[in-house]
Formats: C-alpha cells, sequence, structure tokens
C-alpha cells in the first residue's frame, strides 16, 4: 500500500478526507476532535481511511497528515457539481435542477485555498494530526444557484425542484481555527470574488465543458441503475 510505501522510504504523505465524516449536522461546527458518523458509502471509505492511517503512525512511527475539506469550487471543477452545472445549464438556457427544497447547506471554499491549505499542512503540520480547512461560507443549494443566475442575468424561471437524492445529508460544517492557530493557514478567496471569477472562467472556456453528455445533468441517475 502507499502507507507501506511512505514508511519504508520515509517520506509524508498528506491524506485529503472530507467534511462528510462527521455526518449531518442540525446546528453547531464540526472540529478535528469531534465523532465521525459518516452516512454515506463514500464518507465511510473516507473516515476508514482516517483509522487506517492513524494505526500506522502509531504502529510504525509513518509520516502522515490528514487534511479534512469542505465544498470545493472554482475553475476546471467537474461538470456534475452543482455551482460547474448551474453555469453550463443557464448558459444554454436549460433547466437548473436543484434537490429537494435547496435547503441543504455546505460551505465553501474556492480551490486555490484549498490547495493552499493542503500544502502548507504538508510543509508545516504534525504527523498523526488532522486539520480541517473550511472558510466559513455556509450557504444553501437555493442560494447559490440564485446568486448565480442573477450574476449571469438569467431568469430565476430555469431553476426546476426535484427529487432529493438519496442519503442527501442536510448540513456539513467545520471549525478551520486549529491550522489557523497552529499553521498559520486562512482563506483568502472569499466567496463573492471567488464565485464570479469561477463563472467567467467557465463561459471563457466553453471548450472546457461543451462536450460534456447530457447524462451528467440527469438529476436522478438512481432512478435508471440497477438495484444491488
Amino acid at each position: 500500500t502507499i502507507l507501506d510505501i511512505i514508511t519504508k522510504q520515509k517520506k509524508r504523505l498528506v491524506q485529503i478526507s472530507t467534511d462528510e465524516v462527521f455526518g449531518s449536522l442540525k446546528s453547531g461546527t464540526a472540529d478535528e476532535k469531534s465523532v465521525f458518523n459518516p452516512s454515506s458509502p463514500y464518507a465511510a471509505t473516507k473516515a476508514s481511511a482516517e483509522l487506517l492511517i492513524n494505526s500506522y503512525v502509531k504502529t510504525y512511527n509513518s509520516d502522515v497528515v490528514i487534511t479534512r475539506c469542505t465544498n470545493n469550487y472554482g475553475p476546471r471543477q467537474y461538470a456534475e457539481k452543482l455551482i460547474p452545472k448551474t453555469i453550463i445549464l443557464s448558459k444554454q438556457n436549460k433547466k437548473i435542477p436543484i434537490y429537494g427544497k435547496g435547503t441543504n447547506v455546505r460551505d465553501w471554499i474556492y480551490v486555490d485555498d484549498h490547495c493552499d491549505g493542503v500544502l502548507t499542512a504538508f510543509l508545516k503540520g504534525k504527523s498523526g494530526e488532522s486539520y480541517n480547512i473550511s472558510a466559513n461560507n455556509e450557504i444553501n443549494n437555493f442560494v447559490i444557484v440564485k446568486k448565480i443566475l442573477e450574476l449571469i442575468n438569467k431568469s430565476e424561471d430555469l431553476i426546476e425542484f426535484v427529487e432529493d437524492r438519496p442519503g442527501h445529508d442536510f448540513r456539513y460544517s467545520m471549525s478551520s481555527e486549529k491550522i489557523s492557530k497552529e499553521l498559520g493557514w486562512k482563506p483568502k478567496v472569499g466567496f463573492e470574488k471567488g464565485i464570479q471569477d469561477t463563472i467567467k472562467w467557465y463561459l471563457d472556456h466553453e471548450d472546457y465543458w461543451k462536450d460534456t453528455p447530457s447524462s451528467i445533468f440527469n438529476p436522478t441517475p438512481w432512478k435508471n441503475s440497477k438495484k444491488i
């Protein structure tokens, strides 16, 4: 495994995890000591990876730092994600699906800030420690979509509420106080500038997404999949 290789070669590994390991939060904010409560297979595998890493650190003194991030956005993100999907569909004057009532909340961090946080943890982080990387931009999906439509000068009539997807957690929230105090990292890009820069990039780089299969934008792909 990668853990065996970096342990043998005495190299450092940064494991990029997710805020989803803490599960859906009705209130409050998770910190590095919060209990894991993953509710999806993806989140469960991330939590399991963290447990395996911690066992290597304790047993073999492996040099590993764990980072957890909130929702990324920015240039070159895959088209199925909420922000690029909204930009692309609005550009095409197509309906923009929003799950449920659009009240699900995520903390949005610009991709450059996340990368800077990972690099900071790699260079300055203490082996065996975990660091949450967040931007304190908790915004629900409906507000996100409306903001993009406003900036592109498109009508909110493009919004279409669809059946909520299975296992859709209501809210994720993490504190980045630890990495800020101990390693000196802070986000630099505010959401207003970040979303404007992101929109501009997608509108200026149509070649990046113009051949995206329409099936990517199917709001209910689970209905077409075979049951296990």
